[in-house]
């Protein structure tokens, strides 16, 4: 099976983010995928704004990146857009450093206007980066979460049927992509995001 890395893109381990993150990755485990996992804010700040990949941290975070042949990429929408922390982790890989990979974007944010931060800031860095495809990207409003007394207590129903329903998507575009390059067959477009919007 492929193997997909999970970057949270979040400056904080308890966030909606990283909480959301951490579900579809184990809806993609139980899938049979090899899923690693990659939090940026664990990197070192300073070498991660010089892009100094003589750091070997960075060059390992850098690797498996390289490695993954997909990648699910969740981020906070601050000021209607991605946060500098993922941003500044993809200016730190190669040109073309999706290319040939699968990327399925999630985001969360406090606010439904905040939806249009994925096709309007993040979908443009990622097409930069030439991936073989984009699946359907995911944005979580904070209606969609439920909150208990330490926080994060899980998503509406409604919500996590979209997250599954998002998640399924994407592994089921990895998986026929995956075959279709074992099969010699090569090229395939991204397809047009659709924006599951959960309120």
């Amino acid at each position: 099976m492929p193997t997909i890395l999970a970057v949270s893109g979040s400056p904080s381990p308890v966030s909606s983010t990283h909480q959301v993150l951490t579900l579809a990755a184990e809806r993609l485990a139980a899938r049979g995928h090899r899923v690693e996992s990659l939090a940026v804010r664990t990197l070192p700040a300073a070498e991660l704004l010089r892009a100094d990949l003589s750091n070997p941290r960075l060059a390992d975070a850098a690797a498996l990146f390289a490695a993954a042949d997909a990648v699910v990429l969740a981020t906070p929408v601050y000021k209607a857009g991605c946060s500098g922390l993922l941003k500044s982790f993809l200016d730190v890989l190669p040109q073309f450093g999706l290319a040939g990979k699968v990327v399925l974007p999630l985001a969360t944010g406090g606010s439904l206007a905040h939806v249009l931060a994925l096709d309007y800031g993040l979908r443009p860095v990622l097409m930069s980066m030439k991936p073989r495809a984009i699946s359907e990207s995911f944005f979580v409003h904070a209606g969609g979460i439920r909150k208990g007394p330490c926080g994060f207590a899980g998503l509406e129903p409604e919500t996590e049927a979209l997250l599954h329903e998002a998640t399924d998507t994407f592994a089921d575009l990895v998986e026929s992509l995956t075959e279709s390059t074992a099969d010699g067959v090569t090229g395939a477009t991204a397809p047009a995001v659709r924006l599951v919007s959960a309120a």
